[in-house]
């Protein structure tokens, strides 16, 4: 093939791989922007703080169902290809979104409109579990070996780019339609803009090639994808990845959902729509050199340099929170600074530690774990919280896993040899050049 055909090949690769990304942030953060509006269409009460905490409640069921999609799709992935997990990924994404956009409200359906969201959300808790990994294990197959936390930071880029968009949406609507609108059906919008970018996703993933790592070292053997093989013999890399992404994943269930939440019960309407645009749109512009400055200094080192940072700086932004622009520019801006540096060097540290017959599962375990214990309390946790005074209570417990960083960094140090891999087999068909595995 020549030189310019791989290499659009290439990109198309990369592109369609951390696009991902974007549709899950834009769902993420759109859920948690757009709860104050649709909360009490699915859970009526006299109390906005009841329908609320309801609307929380079940995004925290969704996500305890990531690491069933960690361990389904992630295993997929290992057995079957890094190419038809992620379209199974994203399939389950758009349909989730397609399904709470059309979904009648509780004065309609009774109980049926919180069971179809519950519904809903668990179907993209599954995809949101298997999604990442999945994507991990491809991109950092196919990125140069010295460029993979810049390839990383593909990753962090498009959830800026998601979570950009999604506030841009929301401040754009709140601001055209008003508060009755959007509480009466503006807030469908974003979930349906969703399910059609999923699909769009969906026929790009279709063009993939799989790589050429999965192709050479997985596909022909035969303990590739096997749970029980990845607790017996990597134990303990399975616990250097649970310390590795602990942090990520109880800021990721509070800043995203959380802080705009809040924030917009401190600020007049539509404020927190454009603390995050503004956020985020410096961000996208520093997601690559931070990628690159990681590259430069080491990935495990840059996680606990920001690790240590954000633990200083995030508690004190979190229990001085205003409905003041610029305290919630400084509160919101923290968790995503401190987002996008460990999702920058996650893929390579996590896939680093992980043979390529359990890669992909091998992330996504551990990850969808701690998404699920952490991030899906951390939503109802911090509002019940914030309504009893106990916010420097709850920040304290997320500052502590973010520091899980610290021992992790260390146990890199001294890795387990990894299990020796049989001949490598002939293997027939198009692959993806790649410099990395």
């Amino acid at each position: 093939m020549p030189t310019h055909s791989r290499n659009t090949a290439h990109r198309r690769a990369v592109t369609a791989t951390v696009i991902g990304n974007f549709t899950e942030s834009f769902d993420w953060l759109g859920y948690g922007l757009f709860a104050p509006f649709f909360a009490a269409h699915f859970f009526p009460s006299d109390n906005s703080f009841t329908s609320l905490l309801g609307a929380f409640a079940v995004l925290g069921i969704g996500v305890l169902m990531r690491p069933l999609g960690g361990i389904l799709i992630g295993r997929y992935a290992d057995r079957r290809g890094r190419r038809p997990a992620l379209m199974l990924a994203i399939s389950l994404m758009a349909a989730g979104s397609l399904l709470i956009g059309l979904t009648p409200s509780y004065a309609h359906i009774g109980l049926f409109a919180p069971l179809l969201l519950l519904l809903a959300r668990a179907a993209q808790g599954i995809s949101h579990g298997g999604e990442w990994p999945a994507a991990a294990a491809y991109l950092m197959e196919v990125a140069p070996q010295r460029r993979k936390a810049t390839y990383g930071s593909l990753f962090s880029l498009t959830t800026c780019a998601g979570a950009f968009t999604a506030s841009l949406l929301g401040g754009g609507l709140t601001a055209a339609l008003g508060p009755d609108a959007m509480t009466a059906w503006g807030w469908r919008v974003p979930f349906l803009l969703g399910g059609v970018l999923g699909l769009i996703l969906l026929f790009l993933r279709t063009r993939l090639t799989e790589t050429e790592v999965f192709r050479r070292e997985v596909r022909t053997r035969r303990d590739r994808g096997s749970l029980r093989h990845l607790l017996r013999t990597h134990r303990r890399k399975v616990l250097h990845a649970l310390l590795y992404v602990a942090g990520s994943s109880a800021v990721g269930g509070t800043w995203p959902a959380v802080v705009p939440a809040l924030g917009g019960r401190l600020a007049t309407p539509g404020t927190m729509f454009w603390v995050v645009v503004s956020v985020t749109a410096v961000m996208m512009a520093l997601n690559v050199p931070i990628g690159m400055l990681a590259d430069r200094v080491g990935a495990a080192r840059f996680l606990v340099a920001a690790s240590a940072l954000f633990a200083v700086t995030g508690s004190v932004s979190y229990l001085t929170m205003t409905g003041a622009f610029a305290s919630l520019v400084f509160t919101y801006g923290s968790g995503v600074v401190y987002l996008v540096c460990v999702t920058t060097v996650l893929p390579k540290l996590l896939t680093e530690i992980f043979p390529p017959t359990v890669r992909a599962l091998g992330v996504g375990l551990p990850n969808a774990v701690t998404s699920a214990v952490l991030g899906g309390i951390a939503p109802a946790c911090a509002t019940y919280a914030a309504e009893h005074d106990a916010s420097a209570w709850f920040i304290t417990g997320v500052m502590a896993t973010v520091l899980l960083a610290v021992p992790a960094a260390l146990m890199a140090r001294t890795p387990v040899p990894a299990a020796p891999l049989p001949a490598p087999s002939p293997a027939s068909g198009r692959t993806l050049t790649t410099t990395g595995g």
